[in-house]
Formats: C-alpha cells, sequence, structure tokens
C-alpha cells in the first residue's frame, strides 16, 4: 500500500504545496485543518489532490487528537508520515510591551502546544506499529524560530519553542529510525503574507532575500520530499531553511 502521510494546514498555501509535491510522489494524504468541509478553498485542494481525504481539526484542540487519528487510522491505515505545517500569525503586530497574556496564549495554542501534542500522538502510534515504510515527522517552522522581530515577538517565540520540540523528538525517536525534521520557511508567497506584499516587494528589490525573488509553496514541497521518503533518514534533527539565503549571516 502507498504510504500515508498527515499534512495539517493542508488545504492552502504552503501545506496545499507540500500535498501536492507528495501526491506527485505516491503519497496518500490526510489533510486537516480547522477549515468547514465545505469551504471553497478545501473543496479546491481536494480536487486537486486525488488520493486525499479530508479532515476538519482545530490544532488548539489538544483533547480531539486522539479522535482525529483514530479516524484517519480507521479511513485510510496508520500514518507513515506527519507533516505538522499549520500555524496562525501574530493577532496584532506592534510593540511587544503592548502584547496581551491572551494573544500569547492564543497563538502558542496553535503555534507550540497543539502542533506538539499532535507529534506526541503521531509518534505513540507508529511506536506501537510494525513499519510498512519510512516514517518521519516534520515540523515547518519559520526562519522567526531564530530570527528576532519584536513586532511580533509571539510568533517568534512560538516558532522557536517549535524548533526545540522537534531536536527532542529527533533525539526520542532516533532508535526507532523515525526521522524528526524541521524546515524554516523563510517568505514564501501566500495568502498569510498577502497583507505585507508590497512591503517585502520592496525589501527583497533591495536585496533583503539573495536569490532575489519570494518563495513558493512548492518550494516548501520540493524540501520536503527527500525528508519522508527517508533520502535524509541518517539527518535526523536536521534543520533545513527553505528561505533563498535570507537567514544566512551577511556583512
Amino acid at each position: 500500500m502507498k504510504p500515508l502521510a498527515l499534512i495539517t494546514g493542508g488545504q492552502q498555501g504552503i501545506g496545499l504545496g507540500i500535498a501536492q509535491a507528495l501526491a506527485t510522489q505516491g503519497f496518500r494524504l490526510a489533510i486537516a485543518s480547522r477549515s468547514a468541509p465545505e469551504d471553497a478553498t478545501v473543496q479546491q485542494a481536494l480536487q486537486s489532490l486525488p488520493d486525499a481525504r479530508y479532515y476538519q481539526h482545530d490544532l488548539s484542540n489538544v483533547a480531539a487528537i486522539p479522535a482525529l487519528l483514530d479516524l484517519i487510522e480507521a479511513q485510510q491505515g496508520p500514518l507513515d508520515a506527519l507533516i505538522q505545517n499549520a500555524g496562525v500569525a501574530a493577532k496584532v503586530r506592534g510593540d511587544m510591551l503592548d502584547l496581551t497574556p491572551e494573544n500569547f496564549d492564543w497563538i502558542l495554542n496553535i503555534n507550540l502546544t497543539g502542533a506538539f501534542f499532535l507529534a506526541q500522538q503521531v509518534a505513540k502510534r507508529m511506536l506501537a506499529t510494525p513499519a510498512g515504510h519510512y516514517r518521519s515527522i516534520t515540523f515547518v517552522t519559520s526562519v522567526s524560530a531564530q530570527m528576532a522581530s519584536p513586532e511580533r515577538a509571539d510568533y517568534c517565540i512560538s516558532k522557536a519553542a517549535a524548533a526545540m520540540a522537534a531536536q527532542t523528538l529527533a533525539l526520542r525517536l532516533a532508535p526507532h529510525n523515525i526521522g524528526v525534521f524541521e524546515l524554516r520557511p523563510g517568505i514564501i508567497e501566500t495568502g498569510m503574507t498577502a497583507g505585507v506584499k508590497d512591503k517585502y516587494d520592496t525589501r527583497i528589490a533591495q536585496g533583503l532575500v539573495p536569490a532575489g525573488r519570494w518563495g513558493q509553496p512548492s518550494d516548501i514541497g520540493q524540501a520536503v520530499l527527500p525528508l519522508v521518503t527517508g533520502q535524509f533518514a541518517f539527518a535526523t534533527g536536521a534543520v533545513i531553511p527553505v528561505d533563498g539565503g535570507l537567514s544566512i549571516e551577511r556583512l
């Protein structure tokens, strides 16, 4: 049977780019997001993914994780890969000294807590199930896990913490040949960045990104392929920037 990958946030943006890349390599797909099943974005994504099923799931609802995984296993079988991609941006960009506990908790509940406990539960089930294919867990974080932006400190903190979640999980699962990786996208052209497009068009033209262009969801999808197919098996724990050179230190 073809390998099965669960992609959170796989109905749009980076997640859809990853889903499309995996589909070309013969993966069956479970797409999870908080969007309603009848949402137009979800329907368009499923039409472009011939071997995918959709599952509605809110990452911040940790208690719902077992039911999600039970349903996926009942309908499609055990997972071979988890790509933890879904996440949210800061509710408010501004002075971090004005950041509220409510907004801080909201973003961490999704980008960190929900992401970690989903990966934890997937890992437990992988350990309890004989391997049919190479198995892996990939966290899609951000260059903001390393590069600080005081006007969205809550987002940066959530991604830095998710990066450590990937590192510790990589150590835990390495003896079982389950790879854990972290991808750090840079400035990617998606709906999430549409509101700052003009700003970054200018900055990219001025040299912010050495590659001289926006990243595309397909760039992230291509980076995921060797991770989920076992070509990076001995590189578990690897942190891979996919940012056109944005995060390289330079003079």
